[in-house]
């Protein structure tokens, strides 16, 4: 029998015998080492920006040293507008300056960002490009692993699997620092469709 014949029987027979679930079809995705410096400058460059320090400067003097009984009312008070029609707070955040901003840079980038949203020193919300599920992300990896750490820290999540779009997603998060770059004032979470950035790097390739 001719070798290649053999080769193509084997693989076929093998298919039969060890057949992929769609479980195992997720977990064969691109991984975050696609997330290299110019994924990383690209960020970069519409953060280091006016606009966002400014939003973040004037946030952090807006709620000075809130405590954190005040921090869970306000993410408690967010939680219920969004399974309300009355949504005063979201309304206000997603229609202020930063908002705009950043949900110009998600629409120019053409499907490569799905989300993104910049937090003060207290980890509360203060622009975003979609409403997300709750204000304060203080308690989580995005924002412990970037603000209190040092200026430019960057902070590379595991990748995900969304079953509705059928894409890998993953979040980078990084530190925001002052003008002067001597300190941080803020966070910025962007999270990044990973599939996509994979076809684009194939193309380039």
């Amino acid at each position: 029998m001719n070798k290649n014949l053999l080769l193509l029987l084997c693989g076929i027979v093998s298919l039969f015998q060890f057949p992929f679930s769609s479980a195992q079809a997720q977990q064969i995705g691109p991984g975050k080492d696609l997330i290299d410096s110019a994924v990383i400058g690209d960020i970069k460059n519409f953060v280091d920006t006016d606009i966002v320090r400014f939003s973040i400067s004037n946030q952090n003097e807006k709620y000075g040293s809130i405590s954190e009984a005040q921090i869970i009312e306000v993410d408690k008070k967010w939680r219920a507008e969004t399974k309300s029609d009355d949504q005063p707070l979201i309304s206000a955040t997603l229609s202020n300056p930063l908002s705009s901003y950043l949900t110009r840079i998600q629409a120019r980038s053409a499907g490569l960002y799905t989300e993104m949203f910049v937090m003060d020193r207290n980890g509360l919300n203060v622009g975003q490009s979609n409403i997300t599920s709750d204000y304060w992300q203080g308690d989580e990896a995005k924002f412990q692993k970037t603000f209190p750490a040092d200026v430019g820290s960057v902070f590379v999540d595991d990748p995900e699997f969304d079953k509705e779009l059928g894409i890998w997603r993953v979040q980078v998060n990084m530190s925001v620092a002052n003008n002067e770059k001597s300190s941080n004032i803020g966070a910025i979470t962007v999270e990044i469709n990973l599939s996509e950035l994979a076809r684009r790097s194939a193309i380039t390739q």
